[in-house]
């Protein structure tokens, strides 16, 4: 059977800079089946959803419902539900964790701060607190958006859940369904394509010592594409893997080419030149949809600068 990510592999299409763009993370667990718009097609009042949807759109806030891996026929919603924020910018980079007894608490949330990367009505309104247990690796098994997702995302989290591995969730939607299974790691954001379980556990064995694994890597969410696949370049390049040491500080120009500043914690700067390019031949986006070539980020050149070249 031919799928949307059985050709992209067999065409090796890059993954780097495909991952979906977040600053902060909202994750609420919901039990039970899950439409192709969770957030209003689950156990959830769809009106509730359409009210967080409303509430973060604008604010560098995405949503997404989460559930524990295994069976999810119709089945009684538990007491508490697990609720996690996690900002994922560099130099203030954090992951808080609550339980709620009423979804509709959330809408208490100040997405805006959120957004910003203040985590204190998270504290206020739903009692949260620094998580303080493992990372998490949220596994895209949503086949409701596409079946990729269920053919291969499921089987991944059951396999992560089965050998112990602790914080791996059933995710939503994390885009890039050609690219299944997917795995975000958070806190730091980085997510993952064409995963497998021993790679996800690397990746996670890492982001527990503050460190990125870049292979497999589609990005981070922090940055838009063309700084995900310029800061994933620079890693490559020098060797550096702390998770919090690069961020991307500037992005000039428009498509199809731009040129991204990429500065380090120690106060290095490099400017990469990202062109977009067409993924060819043309192939699915997602497994029903029609033939496309979807963008890809190609990095063409990477320059360490000196700071005085930079005022120049």
């Amino acid at each position: 059977m031919s799928t949307c990510s059985t050709v992209s592999r067999e065409l090796s299409e890059p993954i780097a800079g495909t991952a979906a763009t977040a600053r902060t993370w909202l994750l609420l667990e919901q039990p039970g089946p899950w439409g192709a718009k969770a957030l209003t097609s689950s156990h959830l009042d769809p009106a509730l959803g359409r009210a967080l949807e409303a509430a973060a759109q604008g604010t560098g806030v995405r949503i997404a419902l989460i559930r524990r891996p295994g069976r999810h026929a119709d089945r009684r919603m538990p007491a508490t539900r697990r609720v996690y924020v996690a900002h994922t910018v560099p130099g203030n980079v954090w992951l808080y964790a609550a339980t709620t007894t009423d979804p509709e608490h959330l809408l208490g949330l100040d997405f805006a701060a959120l957004g910003s990367g203040e985590p204190e009505s998270f504290a206020t309104a739903l009692g949260g607190r620094p998580h303080d247990g493992d990372p998490l690796a949220l596994v895209c098994t949503n086949g409701k958006r596409d079946r990729c997702c269920a053919l291969l995302g499921r089987p991944l989290a059951a396999e992560l859940a089965a050998s112990g591995v602790e914080g791996v969730w059933e995710v939503t939607h994390l885009g890039g369904h050609r690219f299944s299974p997917t795995v975000l790691c958070l806190p730091y954001g980085y997510a993952y394509g064409r995963a497998e379980a021993h790679a996800v556990k690397q990746v996670l064995h890492s982001a527990q010592e503050g460190r990125v694994v870049v292979e497999g890597c589609r990005g981070g969410s922090a940055w838009e594409r063309p700084g995900q696949a310029a800061e994933l370049a620079v890693r490559r390049a020098v060797g550096e893997y702390a998770a919090e040491a690069l961020s991307v500080v500037r992005t000039d120009g428009t498509a199809p080419r731009w040129e991204v500043t990429v500065a380090h914690a120690d106060g290095r700067r490099w400017l990469v030149e990202v062109a977009q390019g067409a993924s060819l031949p043309p192939r699915p986006e997602s497994c029903g949809s029609v033939l496309g070539s979807p963008a890809r980020m190609d990095v063409v050149g990477v320059r360490e600068v000196t700071m005085t070249a930079l005022a120049g």
